[in-house]
């Protein structure tokens, strides 16, 4: 079950959602993007990878500003954007990019059970590093001091895990079994958009 940190944050989003979205998303408009996107794929699949990877957390931190904390356009942050999406250049999309092609090196086949092999060995080793690993960059971006970093962390890991646990665990598994290699790291940044809305959130809260 998804911790009270969670589900609060579920709550809000959902409440929020159709002010930020006020208009609905044309299906034929995103297909001709979903087409020009597996082109761009196809020719510069790394890079393409990445910068998914950085827009997709700047595309978060904008919910978490305006749909959560309910800045305004006016009071938005930008430069805290700015942060988030370095760290989705510099770190989360080269970082996970990587970490799917050695898993699929480690992990051979296209079976459920590859699948949930693939899905524990990420969920186990990778998850808890990735996570605390970028609460840690977000806090360094914030001007904290070690000190200050450690006792966020403290304060604030735990739970950001739990709602972790409660959230990939069944779209990694859907991932590692449907999904292509080069198409991971774009599947799982779609899916996080709302998961990166709760992580800027939490990264930011002081």
């Amino acid at each position: 079950m998804p911790s009270d940190d969670m589900r609060g944050f579920i709550l809000d989003v959902t409440s929020s959602v159709a002010v930020v979205f006020p208009k609905p998303v044309r299906v034929k408009n995103m297909a001709g993007l979903w087409r020009s996107y597996q082109a761009l794929m196809s020719r510069h699949p790394w890079k393409v990878q990445i910068f998914t990877a950085g827009c997709l957390v700047g595309v978060g931190d904008v919910i978490s500003q305006q749909a959560i904390e309910r800045r305004g356009l006016a009071n938005h942050n930008l430069p805290r954007t700015a942060r988030m999406m370095s760290i989705g250049f510099c770190f989360a999309g080269p970082f996970l990019g990587g970490w799917y092609k050695v898993l699929d090196r480690l992990v051979t086949g296209t079976s459920k059970s590859t699948a949930l092999k693939k899905m524990l060995l990420d969920q186990v080793f990778i998850a808890p590093c990735f996570l605390g690993t970028f609460l840690g960059i977000s806090g360094a971006l914030n001007g904290l001091t070690v000190d200050e970093n450690i006792a966020k962390l403290k304060r604030d890991y735990t739970d950001a895990l739990i709602a972790s646990y409660s959230v990939w665990p069944a779209v990694q598994m859907a991932n590692f079994y449907f999904v292509p290699l080069h198409h991971r790291l774009a599947v799982v940044q779609i899916v996080a958009v709302a998961w990166n809305s709760y992580l800027s959130w939490k990264a930011n809260k002081m």
